[in-house]
C-alpha cells in the first residue's frame, strides 16, 4: 500500500529534512543552496510534500514587488518522482499567491516541460528586473545562466 501524501504548510521541525533535500539538488547544481539559518528564516515560504511524517518534497515561493512571486526550491525525493507531487505543490503555491493577490508567478526552472505542462509559458528572463536585481546579481551563473523562465498569469 502507497503512502498518503499531504501537502502542508512548513514548520521549523521541518528544517533538517528540507535542508537535506535542498542539498541534494544543489549538489547536482540544478539549485540553489539554502543553509539551515536561511531555511530557518524562511520556512513560512515553504510548503512540504509529506509521506509517512518524511518531507518527500518542497518548494517555497519569494515575493518579487507587488505583482510577481517567484516559484523557488521546488523538488521532489528520487522515491516520489513521477507521481505528480511537483504539480501537488505547485498548485499549492498558487493558491498561496492568489490569497497574497499576486497575479504572476515564475520560476527559473531546467524543467521547462513540468512548467509547460502545468500552465506556464517560456519568457525573456530580462522581463523580471525585479529577480535580476536582487538574486541575478549575485549569482555565480550571472554571466552564463542557463536556466529558463517561466511565467503564468493567474486568473
Amino acid at each position: 500500500m502507497q503512502a498518503v501524501i499531504l501537502c502542508r504548510q512548513a514548520k521549523l521541525e521541518d528544517v533538517g529534512q528540507l535542508f537535506e533535500l535542498i542539498d541534494e539538488y544543489a549538489k547536482k547544481g540544478i539549485m540553489l543552496p539554502r543553509s539551515r539559518a536561511v531555511l530557518e528564516r524562511q520556512i513560512e515560504d515553504f510548503i512540504v510534500a509529506e509521506a509517512d511524517g518524511i518531507i518527500v518534497g518542497c518548494g517555497s515561493l519569494c515575493k518579487l514587488g507587488d505583482e510577481l512571486v517567484e516559484i523557488r526550491s521546488l523538488g521532489i525525493s528520487e522515491g516520489y518522482k513521477g507521481r505528480g507531487l511537483g504539480s501537488m505543490l505547485v498548485e499549492q503555491l498558487e493558491m498561496e499567491a492568489r490569497k497574497q493577490s499576486l497575479p504572476r508567478v515564475m520560476a527559473l526552472t531546467y524543467e521547462v516541460s513540468f512548467f509547460l505542462k502545468n500552465g506556464y509559458h517560456v519568457v525573456e528572463k530580462e522581463i523580471f528586473p525585479e529577480k535580476v536585481w536582487r538574486d541575478c546579481v549575485n549569482c555565480s551563473k550571472q554571466q552564463c545562466c542557463d536556466e529558463i523562465a517561466v511565467l503564468k498569469i493567474l486568473n
